[in-house]
Parts: C-alpha cells; sequence; structure tokens
C-alpha cells in the first residue's frame, strides 16, 4: 500500500490579500498608523513642555529639558518623514532609538514585582515589537526604491 502524501498548507497569499497590499493607499495608511503615536505624542509635549520635562526628570534623564527636546524634535520629525516616506530609514532609525532608550528606561520589568513587573513586560515587549515594525518599514521602503529604479 502507497504511503499517503502528507496535507501541505499553501503558503501562497490569497490574490485579495495581494490586491489589498499593493494597493498603494496601503502603503501610506501602514506609516500613518505606525507613525501616529510618535507625531500625537511630539505634538502634546510640544505644546505641555514643563509637561514633558516633568517625564524626561520622572524617569531620571537630566538635564531634563534637554531630554525633552530631542524627544519633540525626533517624534515630530521621524513620524513626519515616515508619513510622508522620505528617509524612511533615518525615520525608523531615529525612532526606533528612542523607543530602545525609552523602552529600557521606562521598563524595567526586571527591577519590578508584582503587578507592576507584568504591566511593565507588556510594555517592553510592545515597544520591541513597535521597533521591529520600524525596521520593517525601512526595509520595505529600501525595497521599494530599489525596484522603482531599476
Amino acid at each position: 500500500m502507497a504511503a499517503e502524501k502528507p496535507t501541505t498548507f499553501s503558503t501562497a497569499t490569497p490574490n485579495w490579500i495581494s490586491v489589498i497590499l499593493s494597493w498603494p493607499p496601503t502603503w501610506f495608511l501602514a506609516r500613518l498608523a505606525l507613525a501616529s503615536a510618535y507625531l500625537l505624542g511630539g505634538v502634546v509635549k510640544l505644546f505641555d513642555f514643563p509637561g514633558a520635562v516633568a517625564e524626561q526628570a520622572h524617569f531620571g534623564l537630566q538635564p531634563a529639558a534637554l531630554w525633552a527636546v530631542v524627544v519633540i524634535i525626533v517624534e515630530i520629525a521621524g513620524a513626519l518623514l515616515l508619513i510622508l516616506g522620505r528617509f524612511v530609514w533615518l525615520a525608523a532609525g531615529m525612532l526606533g532609538a528612542l523607543t530602545a532608550v525609552a523602552t529600557l528606561v521606562a521598563n524595567n520589568f526586571w527591577a519590578l514585582q508584582g503587578h507592576e513587573r507584568f504591566m511593565a513586560t507588556n510594555s517592553f515587549f510592545e515597544h520591541l515589537g513597535l521597533i521591529a515594525g520600524l525596521a520593517m518599514a525601512a526595509m520595505i521602503a529600501d525595497r521599494r526604491a530599489s525596484r522603482d529604479a531599476t
């Protein structure tokens, strides 16, 4: 008796998904969604500078005013570059580096206990995923630019 062929699952993307992914507004909307928290955060900090300074001081970053200015510039400039699709590698690098620093400073789950540890652990890994999303956006932008150049 012949052995049965094992069931295989197709790894091909369904056509309707390919249509959505290749639709030009999808690329823009994905960048907009990825950048939205940074843009909103930067604008809120810009219009509440004392609050932005207090936030940096709360996490022990000194001089707090200088850190607040850096965060505002990185969040707004990085988000706008990402949304506009210009220098996406730079935008992703800026926002990724900022997110990495903020994650290490604000989500030190290894030093916490109980519910605080649980919440900080979740936030840490969510931010890690956000950094990966930024890296993927830079990779996609690079591939699109290479494709368009040929």
